[in-house]
C-alpha cells in the first residue's frame, strides 16, 4: 500500500522427518487467459502478447503487452534464500519460454532447519500516468536489497492509517460486523488511495474476477459518496477519469445526433462506448440483441457525483477547472434529447433504459429504448436545477472562460430552466410510472415462478427461456423509479414534482415502495440496498433489516449462484457501507449542515465511525439513546450541527453527548 508498484512473497520450509536435496522453482508467468466467466468462454481469452523475457542469476524479468491497446507490462523479480543455522548460497538457473520466466534452484535441507525464500517483484507499466520504459524501471526498482520486512512494515503502517479512518464498530451485530469489514477491505485493495495518481476509475466488480471485462458502469453513484468523506483525493481521481475522457462523451453524443457529451454505459480506457450490442442468455444458450446502451442514465451518475463531490469537500478549484465544463455539457446533452411532443407543451426524453436494465424496448418493437422513464426525467430535472447553483458558487471570471470553451449561451441556460419546469412525468394513482405505458403492461405469477424456479433473480432469462419477454411484464431487476428517493431527499423530490405541476399525497413514498418491491425480482445486488434505504425512510424497521441482511451477504453467500466468483460487486459493498452511516446512523450530509437522525436496528446496541465533511472531521458514536460527537478542522472554529431537527453547537475538539 505504500509503493503500488513492489509486490513481496516469503516462504518458509522446514523439512520434518528428511534431510535432502529441495528444488525450488518460482516463475513469472505471462500464458494468463481470461477463463473465469464460463458465458465468455466462446470469445477472445487471450489477451496478453508476449514482448520480452530473461533471466540472470537471482533476477528474471518478463514483458508482455495488451493484444489490443498495446499497454506494455513489464515485471522484474528478485530471489534471497537465507538459513538460520547455515550459509546458503544456491546457483540460480533461468527457464524461459514464450510467455514466461522461471527462475530455479536447489538448497541443501536439513531435518528442522528452516529455510527462508523471499520473492520481490515490481511492475510497471508504459500507462502515460506510469513511466515509459517499464522494463527498466522494474529491474531498477529490486537494486536496493532484500527490502521485504520494510516494505511489510511500511505497507502496515499505512493501513493502520486507512483502518483509522474507515473501520466501523457495531456492538450487537456480529455478521454486520465482520461483512461491513470485508466489504471496506475490498473497496480498497479495488480502488485504493494510490489511485490519486491513476488515470482509472472504480470498475463495477472490483480487482477480482473478469465479470464486465472490467468496465467502468454508473456503479459510481453508489461507490463515490463514501471515498468523498474518507478519501476526497481519490473520489476526485475518479471524476477527472470522465473528464479526461469528456471528448470521447461528447463524439458519441454527436454520432447519435445529440449534442454536449453522452458518456457510455460501460466504458474502458478510450471512453468510448464498450456495451456489447448482443447477449448471451445462459439459460436458452442463445444470442440475442442487447439494447443496454441506452441506459443514459449513466451521465445523470456522473453529473450527481461531480455534485457531491463539490458539495462535501468545497473543493471550487476542481468545480472551475473540471467539473462545472463536465456537468453543463451532460446538461446540453439532455437538453437536446428532450422535446415537445404534444399539446400539454410538456418536455418528453425518449429512447432510454432506466435503471431497471428489464425493459429495453417497448413490446412488438424492434426499436430501443423507452419514453419518459421517470427516474431518468427527474434526475435530469434536478441537474438542470443544480446548474443554476453551479453557476452562483463559482467566480464570474470562471463561468465566463467556461461559456467562452464550449459557447453556452445564456438561452441555454433558459431552455434548461424551461424543460425543469415543464417535464412529463407519468402518473397514475399517487403511483409514478417506471415509464409511459408501463401501466398497461401484465402483471407476472410471481408464486408461480417462485415454485417452478426458486432463484428468480434473473428474470428476464426466464421468461426469454418461455418465449416470453420481461419487456411484457411489470417486472423489475432492481429499483428503477425508485432510484430517485436513494439519490435525493424526499423533500426535494416532492418539491421538483410539485413545481412540475405534481401533486401527490403525504404518503406516496410508501405507496409507491410497496407497489414495486412487490414487482421486483433483484437481479442486481444493488436492488437491497436501495430498498433498504427507502424502507428506513418509511420507518418499516423490519424491512429495511431483512433487505439490509440480503444486500450485505450477497457476496459472502454468492447469492446470486456463481457471481460472485466472476467478481466482487463492488456498488453494493459501498452500499451496505453507507446504509449503515445515512439509514441505521441517520447521517444525512445532503445539505449544508450535518444532520443526524439515528434509527439503529433494534438489535444494534451502538455504531462508531468517522466522516469528513466540508473540511471537517468527525468522530460519532451513536447507540439506542445518545449520540457522542466530536469534530476537529484546521481553523478552530464552532459548527452547528442538527440531531434530531435540534441544533447543536460543536466546539473543536471537544465530545459532546446528547440524548434523543
Amino acid at each position: 500500500m505504500t509503493n503500488p508498484h513492489m509486490i513481496g512473497l516469503s516462504y518458509e520450509i522446514t523439512p520434518l522427518n528428511f534431510s535432502d536435496t529441495i528444488t525450488i522453482r518460482s516463475s513469472l508467468d505471462g500464458n494468463i487467459i481470461n477463463d473465469g466467466v464460463a458465458r465468455y468462454r466462446q470469445l477472445n481469452q487471450q489477451h496478453l502478447v508476449p514482448i520480452e523475457q530473461g533471466g540472470e542469476g537471482d533476477t528474471s524479468f518478463l514483458v508482455m503487452k495488451t493484444s489490443q491497446s498495446d499497454i506494455r507490462i513489464a515485471l522484474a523479480a528478485k530471489h534471497f534464500v537465507s538459513s538460520v543455522n547455515s550459509n546458503i548460497n544456491p546457483v540460480f538457473k533461468s527457464c524461459i519460454d514464450a510467455s514466461s520466466v522461471a527462475t530455479e534452484f536447489e538448497i541443501d535441507a536439513q531435518q528442522n532447519s528452516s529455510v527462508k525464500i523471499r520473492k520481490l517483484v515490481s511492475i510497471y507499466t508504459s500507462q502515460k500516468w506510469d513511466c515509459e520504459n517499464p522494463r527498466t524501471d522494474a529491474i531498477n526498482d529490486l537494486n536496493s536489497g532484500d527490502k521485504y520486512e520494510l516494505l511489510k512494515s511500511e505497507s502496515a503502517e499505512v493501513w493502520k492509517k486507512i483502518w483509522d479512518k474507515i473501520d466501523i464498530q457495531i456492538e450487537g451485530d456480529r455478521l454486520a460486523q465482520k461483512l461491513l469489514r470485508m466489504h471496506l477491505y475490498h473497496l480498497m485493495v479495488s480502488f485504493s488511495p494510490n489511485n490519486k495518481n491513476y488515470d482509472a476509475s472504480v470498475t463495477a466488480r472490483g480487482l477480482h474476477g473478469e465479470a464486465y471485462r472490467g468496465h467502468i458502469f454508473w456503479d459510481e453513484i453508489f461507490i463515490l459518496p463514501l471515498y468523498n468523506i474518507h478519501f476526497p483525493e481519490v473520489a476526485k481521481s475518479a471524476l477527472m477519469y470522465r473528464f479526461n475522457r469528456l471528448d470521447a462523451a461528447r463524439s458519441y453524443a454527436k454520432e447519435h445526433g445529440y449534442e454536449g457529451a453522452m458518456f457510455p454505459w460501460q466504458s474502458g480506457s478510450d471512453g468510448r462506448e464498450e456495451t456489447q450490442v448482443v447477449h448471451l442468455n445462459p439459460v436458452t444458450g442463445r444470442w440475442g440483441p442487447d439494447f443496454s446502451s441506452f441506459q443514459r442514465h449513466v451521465s445523470l451518475a456522473i453529473a450527481y457525483n461531480v455534485w457531491q463531490y463539490f458539495h462535501v469537500t468545497n473543493d471550487v478549484e476542481f468545480m472551475e477547472k473540471y467539473g462545472a465544463e463536465m456537468f453543463f455539457e451532460i446538461c446540453r446533452f439532455w437538453a437536446s434529447k428532450a422535446i415537445i411532443a404534444d399539446k400539454s407543451g410538456r418536455y418528453s426524453v425518449k429512447n432510454v433504459m432506466g435503471p431497471d436494465e428489464f425493459h429495453e424496448k417497448y413490446p412488438g418493437t424492434d426499436e430501443g429504448g423507452l419514453k419518459d422513464n421517470t427516474y431518468t426525467n427527474l434526475m435530469v430535472v434536478w441537474s438542470f436545477r443544480k446548474a443554476n447553483q453551479i453557476l452562483n458558487k463559482i467566480s464570474a471570471k470562471a463561468k465566463l472562460k467556461i461559456f467562452n470553451n464550449i459557447q453556452i449561451t445564456d438561452n441555454e441556460i433558459l431552455k434548461w430552466n424551461d424543460i425543469a419546469s415543464k417535464m412529463n412525468i407519468v402518473i397514475e394513482d399517487n403511483i409514478l410510472a417506471q415509464y409511459e405505458g408501463y401501466f398497461d403492461l401484465e402483471e407476472l405469477d410471481w408464486q408461480y415462478y417462485r415454485e417452478k424456479y426458486e432463484n428468480i433473480y434473473r428474470m428476464d432469462r426466464i421468461l426469454k427461456s418461455e418465449g416470453k419477454s420481461a419487456d411484457n411484464y411489470k417486472v423489475a431487476k432492481q429499483a428503477d423509479t425508485l432510484q430517485t428517493f436513494y439519490n435525493l431527499e424526499e423533500q426535494d423530490v416532492t418539491e421538483m414534482l410539485e413545481n412540475l405541476g405534481y401533486k401527490l399525497s403525504g404518503d406516496y413514498l410508501s405507496e409507491n415502495l410497496k407497489y414495486f418491491l412487490k414487482r421486483t425480482s433483484h437481479g442486481s445486488t444493488l436492488s437491497r440496498v436501495v430498498h433498504a434505504q427507502l424502507a428506513n425512510m418509511i420507518n418499516n424497521k423490519k424491512l429495511s433489516c431483512d433487505l439490509y441482511k440480503d444486500a450485505l451477504t450477497s457476496d459472502y453467500a454468492d447469492v446470486q449462484g456463481g457471481t460472485t466468483g466472476e467478481g466482487i460487486h463492488a456498488g453494493v459493498m459501498a452500499g451496505t457501507v453507507l446504509i449503515a452511516f445515512q439509514s441505521f446512523a441517520g447521517l444525512n450530509l445532503k445539505s449544508d449542515i450535518v444532520k443526524i437522525n439515528p434509527h439503529l436496528p433494534d438489535h444494534w446496541r451502538s455504531i462508531s465511525f468517522k466522516f469528513g465533511f466540508k473540511n471537517v472531521q468527525f468522530n460519532c458514536f451513536v447507540n439506542q439513546n445518545h449520540i457522542r460527537i466530536k469534530q476537529s478542522n484546521q481553523e478552530e472554529k464552532k459548527i452547528n450541527i442538527y440531531v434530531n431537527e435540534k441544533a447543536i453547537t460543536l466546539s473543536p475538539d471537544s465530545e459532546i453527548e446528547i440524548k434523543y
